[in-house]
């Protein structure tokens, strides 16, 4: 699945235009290599989210093309 849609279902990005934006200005690394919109991700890779000064670090334990609000807590463990 791309970056981009996976920040977008799994909730931790709200709207795919704004992951796109993210990835385009080098703001999400997967496994320590920035990321384009386009790039692939797997479960078990490492994604890095940079908010201002807040950043959000996240391992890929599930990807799935729909799920519920609740379901997309699942998607992702916390580091």
């Amino acid at each position: 699945m791309r970056i981009d849609k996976y920040l977008k279902v799994s909730r931790l990005i709200k709207r795919r235009t704004l992951a796109n934006e993210a990835c385009e200005t080098g703001h999400v690394t997967i496994n320590g290599k920035a990321a384009k919109p386009g790039t692939e991700v797997k479960v078990g890779d490492v994604v890095e989210i940079r908010f201002g000064s807040n950043l959000t670090k996240v391992e890929v334990t599930s990807i799935a093309e729909h799920v519920t609000k609740e379901g997309s807590k699942e998607m992702y463990a916390i580091l």
